[in-house]
């Protein structure tokens, strides 16, 4: 079985792709469909929705952190296992970096690729006909990227989805959605993004409610004869970063959340055990794992709480006496010396890296990542180039004297310097590993 597919594209950020996809997809599960959720680019907290709404986790399929046979590998097997793939863009659906035709990291790239149909979702507050103008540009900018139909959002009245959808399909696009502006839809943001699917505590409440307004506003079955087969070839999982151990201790709560969901299903694939633990309850790794993995997530809006978990903390500096320790984004702040709060309050961390780092004192680092290793290390031996990305807002305020664990270049290959840390057993980095270079 392989499923159909199309993407849902906007012209930015904000468009309310993600209200759209969610109700979809929840929507669609109601009906009794398999419909699965896969969001373009980096973006890690999406996919958490998509498989709350659905059962089925979510994926991500990245055309610049990928490469062609593993990119082909996760969408095979996100389609083999579903009858419809919903493709969420991230930002605007021709939004990547330059560089390599088809490796931009746009959801654009995707659509070339596999053929898929974009589902266009504009937010029209504001606007009436000039939303046709809008939808014209997206037809006719890329004859490979073919826009199937629109959905209107943020309708304001009757008269309002008339205007505008009576342009739209005047130049031959159908509507197939048409939303009302409701701000009970909205899901809550906070500063790397929507607040995580795992931290509502009505969340299927609230995926109801956009599955009803799915329903009401959208004609389902109309998006759903737009989508086309989705079947790659040429795929392989050789690029996927390997697991690091074979009992990996996964730190896995409300500070620690940022594992992509593609990296912890090829890591069980290949016969990983996956071991969680919880340093906000205190607990620390399990000793029979032989390595440890802090992933990313909101340790700076639980600094205190961590500062004074002495069972996790002891248990830490025990683990990576003997075995290996890899922070990346949040752990890695976690691994050091300390970590000021927002409030400017400074708690003592891990102290198994000699830096320091700072929420109060923000400045957003953004963008993807090339990382080309300068020892061994659970991210791949010397001289590998890992590919990733970076989003905080934390900084470093005291650099330590740890080794440097990479050499760091942005996207483009433009070289940002050496980066990262390693001490001992221990090693961390702020860019979050999505594959091998």
């Amino acid at each position: 079985m392989t499923a159909r597919g199309l993407i849902i594209g906007a012209p930015r950020s904000g468009s309310g792709k993600t209200s759209v996809t969610i109700g979809m997809l929840r929507a669609l599960t109601r009906r009794g469909i398999r419909a699965r959720g896969a969001k373009s680019g980096p973006d890690y907290i999406d996919p958490g929705f998509h498989h709350v709404a659905t059962g089925l986790p979510g994926v991500n399929l990245d055309s610049w952190a990928m490469s062609p046979p593993l990119l082909n590998a996760l969408a095979a097997s996100a389609a083999s296992d579903a009858d419809l793939l919903v493709v969420e863009s991230a930002m605007g659906l021709f939004d990547g970096i330059p560089g390599t035709l088809g490796r931009s990291g746009s959801a654009a790239d995707l659509a070339r690729l596999y053929d898929l149909p974009v589902l266009l979702v504009l937010d029209v507050s504001g606007q009436s006909q000039t939303a046709a103008a809008i939808a014209k540009g997206f037809a006719t900018y890329d004859s490979d990227v073919r826009i199937a139909g629109v959905v209107l959002n943020r309708l304001g009245s009757e008269r309002h989805r008339r205007l505008a959808g009576e342009a739209v399909e005047k130049i031959g696009l159908p509507v197939v959605g048409a939303i009302l502006r409701d701000p009970s839809l909205t899901l809550p943001e906070r500063h790397l993004g929507l607040v995580q699917a795992s931290e509502h505590a009505d969340m299927i409440a609230h995926l109801d409610r956009l599955a009803d307004m799915a329903e009401r506003s959208l004609d389902l079955d109309a998006i759903v004869s737009l989508m086309a087969p989705l079947a790659p070839s040429d795929a392989d999982f050789s690029d996927a970063l390997n697991p690091p151990g074979q009992r990996i201790a996964l730190a896995n709560d409300a500070a620690f959340t940022f594992l992509y969901p593609h990296i912890a299903m090829h890591w069980r694939n290949e016969g990983a055990e996956l071991v969680p633990f919880s340093p906000l309850a205190n607990e620390a790794p399990r000793d029979d794992c032989d390595v440890c993995w802090l992933p990313g997530g909101y340790p700076e809006l639980h600094a205190g709480k961590l500062a004074s978990a002495g069972n996790f903390r002891a248990g830490m500096q025990e683990f990576a006496t003997t075995r290996p320790v890899h922070g990346e984004c949040g752990g890695f702040m976690v691994l050091g010396e300390a970590l000021e709060d927002a409030d400017g309050v400074r708690h003592e961390m891990l102290g198994l890296l000699g830096h320091s780092t700072s929420f109060a004192k923000r400045r957003m680092n953004l963008g993807y990542r090339q990382a080309r290793l300068l020892s061994n290390c659970p991210l791949g031996r010397a001289s590998d180039v890992i590919r990733g990305h970076e989003f905080h807002y934390a900084q470093i305020t005291t650099p330590g004297n740890d080794e440097k664990l990479t050499d760091l270049a942005d996207g483009q290959g433009n070289p940002l310097g050496a980066a990262g840390g390693r001490r001992g057993h221990v090693t961390g980095t702020f860019f979050h590993a999505i594959a091998r270079g």
